[in-house]
């Protein structure tokens, strides 16, 4: 059973800890590593712990956590029985070390171990080459491997040539299939024309919500407490998440996009940009008369305000505040509602729609699990 807690405690003076015992029992053993234990990290937790033991029952897969890894500190062997009874149940952490946990999960080499990053660190992605190199196979919602520099992702790509696998479906709209569905269209020789969509649930639920009963910014402190924005909520308002995003279906396209090459519109006054989060949120009213003045164009014009971003295939990306007819598919999304339209070849004049919630820590985290158990399907075929 799955009994891994995530507080922190003090970790100095820890014992020596054995590797947890994965032995053969005819059940396909898939060793795992959590890196974030936030609410993204913390939600996939529980739902890993949920499934476990129904998915030992009817598909004979044994996942074994072997360790979490938080910002300063990470805890080892996890699932180990006897480790936790000897500790009676104690949380026993160790200094935060990524190579030492890689190779603590990755174990002997005779298992097929698997990395789950749930953080928001360009460090950690910067590992990802050489796990996979290794032999790792990597999951991630973290955005930064797939949209930061242009020769990290080629790395990243090249290493999964020994076989390891690589996913990453909830870097775009969290649990939507919608890095899957480009591919599919890609392998079945479809050819992309041109991606739109409302890529932020986070975006899509302030747009939904900002009918000028409220100030834009009490809306924003709102999303911030249900989870929906990224920890800084200058991330989701700049456009720059959005931006991180439309890059990465780019590449996944085999367009060779760099994130400084979409154009941005962001909604953060520069006054609030180079602020220190808390500082940031303290004067989030400042975001209000902008946005109020936004809200009466849309009115005045008869249509709605949405978040758009746009990539066409010649190179140009955009990521803005848009007023759309109320006739436009994207009109009619609601509450955090992602919408991405993909036009291509076959999907020309009806283009193909792709639409779901698309914030939340539970949903990001089913994402994350699907690819999980993706990359189990993949070994067992291969086997």
């Amino acid at each position: 059973m799955i009994t891994c807690a995530i507080e922190q405690v003090p970790h100095h003076s820890l014992p020596p800890l054995a590797m947890p015992r994965i032995g053969t029992t005819g059940r396909r053993t898939l060793a795992i590593g959590v890196i974030g234990p936030g609410r993204v990290g913390r939600a996939l937790l529980d739902q890993l712990r949920s499934a476990q033991s129904r998915l030992a029952h009817e598909r004979a897969l044994d996942l074994r956590l072997c360790g979490v890894v938080a910002r300063q500190r990470m805890w080892l062997d996890c699932d180990d029985a006897e480790l936790n009874a000897r500790h009676a149940g104690a949380q026993t952490w160790r200094p935060s070390d990524l190579d030492a946990f890689a190779a603590h999960v990755h174990g002997a080499g005779d298992r097929h171990a698997l990395l789950i990053d749930c953080s928001a660190s360009e460090a950690v992605a910067a590992h990802y080459p050489r796990w996979l190199a290794a032999g790792l196979h990597v999951v991630t919602p973290n955005k930064l491997a797939g949209s930061g520099p242009l020769d990290r992702w080629q790395a990243i790509r090249a290493a999964c040539a020994n076989g390891a696998r690589f996913r990453y479906e909830a870097t775009v709209c969290a649990g939507l299939p919608v890095v899957q569905t480009l591919r599919d269209l890609l392998d079945t020789g479809d050819e992309l024309l041109a991606v739109d969509g409302m890529f932020s649930g986070t975006l899509a639920w302030l747009c939904n919500r900002h009918d000028g009963q409220q100030p834009f910014s009490a809306l924003v402190h709102e999303a911030h407490a249900l989870g929906y924005t990224e920890p800084d909520p200058r991330e989701d308002l700049s456009g720059l998440d959005v931006a991180r995003k439309l890059v990465i279906l780019a590449r996944e396209a085999g367009w060779p996009l760099s994130l400084e090459q979409v154009e941005v519109e962001s909604l953060v006054p520069p006054a609030l940009a180079a602020l220190p989060p808390n500082e940031c949120m303290q004067r989030l009213q400042e975001l209000d008369a902008p946005l109020a003045a936004k809200l009466a164009e849309a009115h005045t014009r008869g249509g709605v305000l949405r978040h758009v971003a746009s990539l066409d295939r010649h190179g140009r990306a955009s990521v803005r505040l848009a007023v759309l007819p109320t006739t436009h598919p994207f009109a009619h999304t609601r509450l955090t509602d992602n919408v991405v339209q993909f036009r291509t070849r076959r999907y020309c004049d009806n283009p193909l729609l792709v639409q779901g919630p698309g914030a939340g820590p539970e949903v990001t985290a089913a994402g994350v699990f699907a690819d999980l158990l993706r990359i189990a399907e993949s070994l067992e075929a291969q086997a």
